[in-house]
């Protein structure tokens, strides 16, 4: 055994190893400052050993005991702390060998792609040098049969030329030279030779062309060879990345059921790229295991499917690149469908399609959670709706199947009436303002208006579907032009760009259009395959559209249930500035301003960052995308990358088919509630700190909890037990405040900006207790 000891020098916390058997050595350790005495004694506030005319000395007030006394007390210590770290080292152990073998991994991979790029690109020299032989012996060959013509063609010429140039002498010297009696004997020979030259037929024309030459296209086969080969690698490590939706806790037996994976880095940022390898395996009660289907967004989110075979306890197994996620595996408790609890207010009716198409969907009344009941909760929801204008009717202030919704600088809300053939104006807070419009079909007149924006004069747009036109009207209401004539087969949503563009959907040829304020049409794109959703380039009953701070252009797609981004470009230069438009079934996708894909997101269902038929968009000064659900009848917020935040919470007054979406000028969500007839504003959440809202922890107050947070914890009206689990709260200035406190069976869901109350509801919630630690 060995001991550390410090330095007699004094000031200096130098240590030497001295050998020890685990006993009071023979000889005492001899004082470093008093010669020839030994330390018997311990300073506890200097934590060092002395002799005894060091405590009579320097130490003389401190508090000195025998070394023998606290040698065992230390030697306690050292054991306990020994223990500790012993019992690390098999963890750090294990940590070596992972990493080890990932990095072991990563060179074994790139040795294979080094040589798969080098096996690859000999190939394609090959490729090319066989090309190049094989036109080099074509060009020989072709060459060699046009100079066979034109060499036999040339020989005939010259044999020609030769025969009249040896008769013409001939004659010449005959008549010039030769005698009466010479003349007259050759006479009758050279009549016939030179009439047979005369009348012999010479290929005069060239019976070959010169045209022989190389051509090849080159530029896209170089933008090709640019682009040939792609690394697929991500940052993304699975202790960072996260899985929400509720297919994490519950699920249907025999249904499918989503669970949506956003992949972060080792600092906990967003990867915003795909490829990563993510596996799911589904194990249910009775041991059997099967795998789920993992769906790459493209934009480091997974969306993963799975069915749960039987009724009981399943593991959901996550791993990416073979590693368990955070929090996996979780456990799953799969259901029969004729169990799950109904509430009173879910109910479904079906309504006609906003669209005005042939298609009936359904909007549903939202409860304030699939699985409430009607006992009573000791924490009341609080709604975050500021204001709800309108009732049914005709008059100043009512409505009759509003759809567009928009608002101005100076503090204005404009809504499209579409049956009652109007636009109503009026103020943030409600107050009604103006109203205008007169029911026909010719100019300055409204038939059916759908969309409604204002551009950078303060004129307001309106789309008018029957009309099949764009009008413009002055912000008192009168009239001022039309676009769109003779293009326009049913105009839906309309918007502004930074350009003052006006970018109009035309929901019945489901494509987008681009025209200059004066009417001039700038370019189009969309189109509709109704036979192939996955085709790209095309839409299937687009209703609105909102632009950012980007000029980008978002389309809501209602009957792919899928919102789609596209880029415009920021320059005046016309339709070559309109890149190729993608689109695929229940997605979401963006594309760089050089058309380049970079993400997509959506799929069609009820769960978070899902769609059933969505219909109104904003995007408010973060970049971050608010959608009207219109089918599920509710308003969710996604960030600029497409992953889904929250939900506003419209429980106390749940909407109906919403349809038109913006932003007041205070920065509240504005929304036409269609099927309630009227519109109604909200709070919206920045992700900041919230004064209102306070929360208690086993008795800690936490002012200003982080909302982005993301606690996932379990749900008290499920009958989910989630004693036992700890709960980790950051605050907002970023501080650890509380650990390791056990959460008991009130239980709530944070998640992003919003609170989400139990249930899984949409709320944000005032005072609350998480429960007794």
């Amino acid at each position: 055994m060995e001991v550390l000891q410090r330095s007699p020098e004094s000031g200096r916390q130098e240590q030497s190893v001295l050998p020890c058997d685990g006993h009071t050595p023979a000889t005492p350790l001899s004082c470093p400052n008093h010669q020839g005495k030994t330390m018997e004694y311990y300073c506890g506030p200097c934590e060092t050993a002395m002799c005894v005319e060091c405590t009579e000395g320097e130490h003389r007030e401190h508090c000195t005991v025998p070394l023998k006394d606290v040698l065992e007390q230390h030697k306690a210590s050292l054991r306990s702390q020994l223990d500790s770290i012993r019992s690390r080292i098999p963890q750090l152990t294990s940590a070596i060998d992972l990493v080890g073998d990932i990095s072991r991994q990563l060179s074994e991979r790139k040795n294979a792609a080094v040589n798969e790029i080098c096996s690859t690109f000999e190939e394609l020299e090959r490729a090319l040098q066989q090309r190049k032989n094989s036109l080099l012996q074509d060009l020989e060959s072709i060459s060699v049969s046009k100079q066979k013509v034109l060499q036999a063609q040339l020989s005939s010429l010259r044999q020609g030329l030769d025969n009249m140039e040896s008769s013409v002498r001939f004659t010449e010297q005959a008549l010039g030279h030769g005698s009466e009696t010479e003349v007259l004997l050759v006479r009758k020979q050279m009549s016939e030779r030179l009439n047979e030259l005369a009348s012999r037929d010479f290929p005069l024309h060239p019976q070959q062309n010169p045209q022989l030459e190389f051509r090849v296209e080159t530029d896209g086969l170089r933008r090709s060879l640019q682009n040939l080969g792609a690394l697929l690698t991500t940052s993304a490590v699975a202790y960072a990345s996260v899985a929400t939706g509720e297919g994490l806790r519950q699920a249907l037996v025999g249904h499918q059921t989503s669970v949506t994976v956003t992949t972060k880095d080792k600092d906990g940022e967003l990867v915003r790229t795909g490829n990563a390898i993510l596996q799911a395996q589904l194990t249910g009660p009775d041991g059997g295991a099967h795998d789920g289907e993992v769906t790459d967004n493209k934009n480091g989110t997974y969306e993963v499917l799975y069915t749960p075979r039987h009724e009981g306890e399943h593991q959901l197994s996550l791993r990416l690149y073979g590693q368990p996620l955070r929090g996996s595996p979780y456990r799953v408790r799969a259901i029969k469908p004729g169990d799950v609890p109904a509430s009173p207010e879910d109910v479904k009716r079906r309504v006609k399609s906003p669209s005005g198409g042939h298609i009936r969907q359904k909007a549903v009344r939202r409860p304030s959670s699939m699985y409430s009941t009607n006992k009573k909760k000791e924490n009341p929801i609080e709604d975050e709706m500021i204001l709800r204008v309108g009732s049914r009717g005709r008059d100043k202030g009512e409505f009759s199947n509003l759809q567009g919704i928009s608002t101005t600088s100076n503090n204005r809300i404009v809504v499209a009436d579409s049956n009652n053939q109007c636009i109503q104006v009026f103020s943030n807070e409600g107050q009604f303002k103006l109203r205008f419009g007169v029911r026909g079909r010719s100019p300055g007149q409204l038939q059916r208006p759908t969309g409604v924006a204002v551009d950078m004069n303060g004129d307001i747009i309106v789309a008018d579907y029957d009309n099949r036109w764009v009008s413009i009207f002055s912000p008192e209401g009168k009239f001022k032009n039309k676009v769109g004539v003779g293009r326009l087969m049913g105009p839906k949503g309309v918007a502004v760009d930074r350009n003052g563009h006006l970018i109009v959907v035309d929901n019945k040829s489901c494509c987008i259009f681009i025209f200059q304020s004066n009417g001039k049409l700038v370019g189009r794109f969309g189109g509709r395959n109704p036979g192939d959703k996955q085709q790209t380039g095309t839409l299937d009953g687009p209703h609105f559209l909102a632009v950012n701070n980007k000029n980008e252009i978002i389309v809501t797609d209602f009957h792919n249930h899928s919102v789609k981004v596209r880029v415009h470009c920021s320059s005046h230069c016309g339709c070559h500035c309109l890149h190729d438009f993608i689109a695929s079934f229940l997605s979401l996708q963006v594309y760089s301003a050089e058309g380049e894909f970079l993400f997509k997101f959506g799929s069609h269902g009820e769960g978070n960052g899902q769609f059933n038929a969505p219909t109104g968009v904003a995007v408010d000064s973060n970049g971050n995308i608010i959608v009207a659900d219109w089918g599920n009848s509710r308003i969710q917020v996604f960030d600029s990358s497409g992953s889904f935040l929250s939900y506003i919470n419209t429980m106390a007054d749940p909407l109906y088919g919403p349809q038109g979406l913006a932003l007041t000028s205070d920065g509240h969500v504005v929304v036409a509630d269609s099927g309630n007839h009227c519109f109604k504003v909200y709070r919206l959440r920045d992700g900041s700190r919230c004064d209102e809202c306070f929360w208690t922890v086993s008795g800690r107050a936490m002012d200003g909890l982080y909302p982005a947070c993301s606690l996932l914890l379990a749900s008290m009206d499920t009958g989910a037990d989630c004693a036992g689990q700890f709960l980790n709260v950051t605050s907002w200035k970023g501080n650890r405040v509380s650990a390791g406190y056990r959460v008991s069976q009130h239980a709530l869901l944070i998640s992003s900006a919003h609170w989400l109350g139990p249930c899984s509801s949409v709320s944000r919630m005032g005072d609350h207790t998480l429960g007794d630690s």
